[in-house]
């Protein structure tokens, strides 16, 4: 992958000192991919940076898992977001 890939949709997602970012791009021959991104402010100002790219071959797989491991999170969480 490179740096010249297009934007499709973002989502921004604040979280106290840490934002996550879930991004769809698409590579220059058109494939997609969903890049999900952590920033986290540092003591001194600055920002740490850590990012995931999950292909679109694998994306239903990392859906699936996903939503799997979720089953271990209580309701009392579901409740603290709404």
């Amino acid at each position: 992958m490179n740096n010249n890939n297009n934007t499709i949709e973002s989502i921004k997602v604040p979280a106290g000192k840490r934002t996550y970012f879930f991004d769809v791009k698409e590579n220059n021959d058109g494939t997609k991919f969903l890049k999900i991104s952590e920033s986290k402010r540092l003591e001194n100002g600055e920002y740490e940076r850590h990012n995931i790219m999950i292909l679109n071959q694998d994306i239903f797989k990392f859906f699936n898992a996903f939503e799997d491991i979720l089953k271990n999170f209580t309701d009392k969480t579901d409740e603290e977001n709404n």
